[in-house]
């Protein structure tokens, strides 16, 4: 696959303020109500939501549910072969938007989509929005930005030159947060050595503990841990690890030195101000992602700060300035990274 930058399409009006024009707006838009009224949200999640990438949609809609913005349900743990079922049920009960993953089964859950063309839909997706599905919009974790800034640390901090990353499965959300990763490291170090694994799961801890620990005995002293049970190995072996969506530094004090964060809140914020104003359509919510729409960041360093070279700090505030300002755009690559 070509590396690509997501497209975004996504348009801002007005929420329109006569009764005649609200009710043309709700017949042709998905999930219009009136702006004081709370709207319907449900989350369908293939883990529970603990998992480092569903965790963080999760906060992010309790977080609009506090503010009264939505009313929240949702269901974890849903297999890919049942998750058309659930998506139909939940837009029987009247959903105004679904929030969740489609991954595994992106045909079958964009034939349901088709289905309820009065709902709509935000879900995350390998694939891009799809004109003839106008309810559907989709996203995915664009935190290439944190990555890269991860990766300079990470690059700063390893002795012995080999890094060993452990992902779930080699699709472009994660292919590119890998790739950012190694080209902050060889930021610090050109020479620097990656061993990549992918474990086939998105919640197997034990597996992942194990694939890490083949790769300290091959000479890793630096863990990138896509997957949660990486850390457990690196903490047990005394080695390092760098965090991936979630800051773990707190549970892992003396390992986790720091973390590619996702917020997901620009993102599903922006979603309820469009399906509220009636403006909900097909379009690519990647963007929110990026550090500058304030979708990403790297975790504060915790019992790590003053550990890490001055070199490496001044090179990730410089570039996390260029970043935000857009004079240096951290390269987006989906292919499947390789051992080096």
């Amino acid at each position: 696959m070509k590396p690509t930058k997501p497209h975004f399409s996504l348009t801002r009006r007005s929420l329109l303020a006569s009764g005649a024009a609200a009710s043309m707006i709700a017949a042709l838009k998905p999930g219009a109500l009136m702006a004081a009224e709370p709207l319907k949200v449900a989350g369908i999640y293939t883990v529970p939501v603990e998992q480092q990438w569903v965790s963080r949609i999760h906060v992010a809609a309790l977080a609009a549910q506090d503010r009264g913005d939505i009313t929240y349900t949702y269901s974890e743990n849903t297999a890919n072969t049942d998750y058309p079922r659930v998506m139909r049920e939940y837009a029987e009960q009247g959903m105004d938007l679904i929030i969740g993953e489609i991954f595994g089964a992106e045909a079958e859950a964009r034939e349901v989509v088709a289905e309820y063309p009065d709902v709509a839909f935000l879900m995350g997706s390998s694939f891009k929005e799809d004109a003839g599905l106008p309810n559907l919009s989709v996203f995915d974790n664009y935190i290439q930005d944190a990555s890269y800034l991860s990766g300079i640390i990470a690059g700063a901090m390893t002795k012995s030159a080999n890094i060993g990353m452990v992902g779930g499965f080699p699709i472009p959300e994660v292919n590119r947060l890998m790739h950012a990763f190694m080209a902050g490291a060889q930021e610090m170090n050109p020479d620097i050595k990656f061993q990549v694994s992918f474990i086939g799961s998105w919640f197997d801890p034990p597996k992942a503990k194990e694939t890490a620990y083949a790769m300290i005995e091959n000479g890793s002293d630096m863990l990138y841990a896509e997957r949660f049970g990486v850390s457990d190995a690196a903490k047990e072996k005394g080695v390092l690890a760098i965090g991936n969506v979630i800051d773990t530094q707190s549970d892992y004090p003396d390992t986790v030195v720091a973390s590619a964060i996702w917020h997901f809140e620009p993102t599903l914020d922006a979603a309820i101000a469009a399906v509220k104003g009636g403006t909900f359509t097909a379009a690519d919510y990647g963007l929110y992602s990026f550090m500058k729409e304030g979708g990403s960041s790297l975790a504060p360093y915790g019992t790590f700060e003053g550990k890490i070279p001055q070199a490496a700090l001044d090179l990730v505030a410089a570039k996390t300035a260029a970043i935000k300002d857009g004079t240096f755009a951290v390269t987006i690559n989906d292919e499947e990274p390789k051992s080096s």
